[in-house]
């Protein structure tokens, strides 16, 4: 919904669902000799709680490639999006001397700078039209946008180590597929967590045979952990697993492949 009349959006209540669905604009005219152009600037709650989203997840990378690598990272990266943007590297001590060894931690000056715009976006246009259209096609916009960036970053879609066709236009249908899965995964769990934590947490959920009794599993469980239980009809964080147990799980699972996967059946002429 797009809201119209003046509004401070100091005084908005994100919380109200209406609120939170809505989206605030303001035009601007840009005039020049050549041509007549609008500068919509737009403000929407949901990008705002997208935006931060995203950032929680790069600074939780930050964070790790601090503590994993320490020094060894590269800072001066072209790519804006790289979690190194949010690291400082400091070789000064606090009395101003030369320090003998760097140490980097998280720059919160550089998060805080860029948390200011979340929610916010502008767009210049010569289009003469609604301007609630164009406000409707920019905000599919960043929806397509994370799309792309879940399939490089996330699933690997690029670059491509393949050279025949074939083999690259399946390349590119598995992660198409695999995207698939995700968003509707991630509408089943009402999209309370992040990309990160999904593919992360389900990567995580190995489990450990033991010969004699079955199966205990090997990874933490998680309030995440829980709601894939809950979403998927089974569990594989109790204590023990009896092999029975994993044997109905992954039969029930094979069943539901085959229910989705089986082609329909020709219909027949009397």
């Amino acid at each position: 919904m797009v809201a119209k009349g003046q509004i401070d959006l100091r005084e908005l209540d994100e919380n109200d669902p209406e609120v939170y669905r809505s989206i605030y604009y303001k035009e601007v005219p840009i005039e020049s000799k050549k041509l007549s152009e609008t500068m919509i600037v737009t403000y929407s709650p949901k990008y705002k709680a997208y935006q931060a989203k995203i950032r929680q997840g790069q600074i939780e990378r930050a964070m790790k490639m601090i503590n994993d690598n320490g020094k060894k990272f590269k800072k001066n990266r072209r790519n804006p999006n790289d979690p190194a943007r949010f690291i400082k590297k400091t070789a000064i001590t606090a009395d101003g001397e030369v320090a003998e060894e760097e140490y980097c931690q998280l720059d919160q000056a550089a998060i805080d700078k860029e948390a200011m715009y979340d929610g916010f976006y502008a767009v210049t246009t010569d289009i003469e039209g609604d301007v609630s259209e164009i406000i409707a096609i920019n905000e599919r916009r960043w929806q397509i946008e994370e799309c792309f960036r879940i399939m490089k970053t996330d699933f690997e879609a690029r670059p491509v180590y393949l050279q025949r066709e074939d083999r690259i236009k399946a390349h590119f249908l598995i992660c198409f597929l695999a995207l698939l899965i995700y968003r509707i995964l991630e509408f089943k769990l009402d999209k309370k967590y992040t990309t990160e934590n999904i593919i992360d947490t389900l990567k995580s959920m190995d489990v450990c045979a033991l010969d004699a009794y079955g199966y205990i599993p090997i990874y933490k469980r998680t309030d995440l952990t829980d709601d894939l239980h809950e979403l998927f009809g089974f569990r594989t964080d109790t204590q023990i697993i009896k092999k029975a147990k994993m044997r109905s799980i992954i039969h029930e699972s094979k069943i539901a492949n085959q229910l989705l996967y089986s082609p329909a059946k020709p219909k027949t002429q009397d």
